[in-house]
């Protein structure tokens, strides 16, 4: 096996790699219909996406997807336009409505092959009637600092748009819809992938303003009046305009998980995966995991070492400090803790995307050394976690994960390697 910590970027890789729709989305597209052909679509794989029609679709086709400020990608056909994440801005408002525009008026004849993948709830923002883009972007900052699971998340955001919750694909109606997913989230669930512009969500208002109480998110009145009254309710299950939603999974982080497990076992290392579903706060999730790993160096169990315990899922973090952090830093800075430099442990946790939170750093590598080389610079990983730095501690010794966009994103990925 080569050096622990490359050997854990690579395994990084492969799962990244996994996810590409280059790899897979061709499989899943239908046969070309009667009628026009609309592309449309939302989130950080957008343009990779829509690469992926083109090279495949052998029709005419045209459309618009939304991705990411930098993660877009050179098309002939289908025209992307990049946006902000996580909080929305005009860009991502104009495009969402130019969707709504071009899946107006299609008939029975004709197909509308909606792109989605993780981000999209933010880059897909068109604001309900009565409601402004400072509305959306208030609650989405709120939302982030909440602590708040994805889809508590987005639950809230479906009942604030006017394209999100099945109104995208109600809007395309009579024609047919197929949905090709990357998913991003825990579960698979389609409605939970950019908060299901294609598919009927069965929450309620009600069920949006209890998340809001609960994480004590500060809201605009006119928020909350929306809310409260009803106005902004989804498009529900039974619908006629949405019939039998066709979705088809492109990649799913389980995909990706495996993808890494191949690669650990040609290198002769076991590899253990705990689930590609894992949620909950990253620091209490990184305590965990140190108690699993810490288990497998004592006593081999659950699974013998050498070995690497691969896991997915999208944590959260409840900010309380002023530095710079994502989940997956914050997952290693409080891992990190727990192990208190135990020997032979080495971790790599990441976004797949290439964004662990607001910074263009994917996420970093832990070594058993990592708390005396940061002891050198006078840090420590305690009082980092304690400001949510995870980036400033593994930026100082440069042990960040920087891939650039990778236009794709099936959420987040952990790797313990115990030797």
């Amino acid at each position: 096996m080569t050096e622990p910590g490359d050997f854990l970027r690579r395994l990084f890789a492969a799962a990244v790699a996994a996810a590409d729709p280059a790899v897979s989305l061709a499989q899943h597209l239908p046969e070309p219909p009667r009628g026009r052909t609309i592309v449309v679509g939302a989130g950080k794989a957008a343009a990779s996406m829509a690469q992926a029609v083109e090279a495949a679709w052998p029709g005419d086709i045209s459309g618009l997807v939304v991705t990411r400020y930098g993660h877009g990608a050179p098309t002939s056909r289908i025209e992307v336009v990049e946006a902000a994440h996580p909080v929305p801005d005009e860009a991502g408002e104009d495009a969402a409505r130019r969707m709504m525009e071009m899946v107006a008026g299609l008939s029975p004849d004709d197909l509308v092959l909606c792109l989605i993948s993780g981000g999209g709830s933010a880059l897909l923002s068109l604001p309900a009637t009565g409601l402004s883009l400072p509305h959306k972007q208030a609650v989405n900052r709120g939302l982030l600092r909440s602590g708040a699971a994805i889809g508590e998340m987005n639950c809230v955001r479906r009942h604030l748009s006017a394209i999100k919750g099945g109104r995208l694909a109600a809007a395309c109606h009579p024609a047919r819809v197929v949905t090709l997913l990357i998913s991003d989230t825990p579960g698979d669930d389609p409605l939970d992938i950019a908060s299901g512009p294609t598919v009927p969500d069965p929450t309620t208002c009600t069920d949006a303003l209890a998340i809001l109480d609960r994480y004590r998110v500060e809201i605009p009145s006119t928020v909350r009046a929306h809310l409260a009254s009803g106005r902004g309710e989804s498009v529900k299950p039974g619908d006629p305009r949405l019939g039998t939603p066709d979705v088809r999974m492109v990649a799913t982080p389980l995909m990706a998980l495996n993808a890494a497990a191949d690669l650990a076992r040609r290198a002769g290392i076991t590899p253990c995966i705990l689930g590609d579903a894992i949620e909950g706060e990253a620091r209490e999730v990184g305590k965990v995991m140190a108690g699993i790993a810490m288990s497998v160096a004592a006593h081999d169990l659950p699974v013998p070492k050498p070995c690497v315990l691969l896991s997915g899922g999208e944590t959260t973090v409840t900010v309380r400090g002023d530095g710079r952090g994502g989940r997956n830093v914050e997952f290693l800075l409080a891992l990190g803790v727990a192990l208190a430099g135990h020997p032979g442990i080495h971790a790599v946790a990441g976004d797949t995307d290439g964004v662990d939170g607001l910074e263009e750093i994917a996420g970093a590598v832990l070594a058993p050394d990592t708390p005396t080389r940061a002891r050198a610079l006078g840090l420590s990983l305690a009082g980092s976690l304690d400001r949510n730095d995870g980036h400033g501690f593994f930026e100082a010794l440069g042990d960040g994960v920087i891939t650039g966009p990778t236009l794709t994103n099936v959420n987040d990925f952990r790797a313990i390697l115990i030797a």
